[in-house]
């Protein structure tokens, strides 16, 4: 395609909200971790390699029943806040700026379990109530 020549209108999403379609059999709770897996279809975060967290589950999405694609799951990047992982996996305060690996669907550790998981997002902060994650 040639540069332009002339003004023009580009289309725009905004960053933070968007929907993606699901694999099939998948089921995503509201709130849980959203990923893309090798296809680019959403399922919920666990321990698995080559998942891309992308964010929270706004709402439910249940495509246990359908086809790839059939069901799409809407989606909210930012700032939330997870289950801490126990142990010598434990997120502190330390590891704020650090990238922090995906558990399960609300649990994130700060190891990648000897390359058994995929990277959540970025330790915001960390509190008694589980780790804040910046997707």
């Amino acid at each position: 395609m040639p540069a332009l020549t002339a003004d023009r209108a580009t289309p725009k999403r905004v960053p933070r909200d968007f929907s993606l379609p699901m694999a099939a059999g998948a089921l995503i709770y509201a709130g849980a971790i959203a990923c893309v897996n090798a296809a680019g279809l959403a399922v919920k975060g666990s321990t698995a390699l080559n998942l891309k967290a992308v964010g929270v589950a706004m709402r439910r999405a249940d495509n246990t029943a359908g086809a790839n694609g059939a069901v799409r799951v809407e989606v909210e990047r930012g700032c939330f806040r997870f289950a801490n992982s126990a142990s010598t996996d434990q997120i502190t305060l330390a590891d704020i700026g650090s990238t922090c690996f995906i558990v399960d669907d609300q649990t994130v550790a700060k190891t990648n379990g000897a390359n058994t998981r995929s990277a959540a997002g970025t330790v915001r902060d960390v509190d008694a109530a589980g780790v804040w994650v910046d997707f």
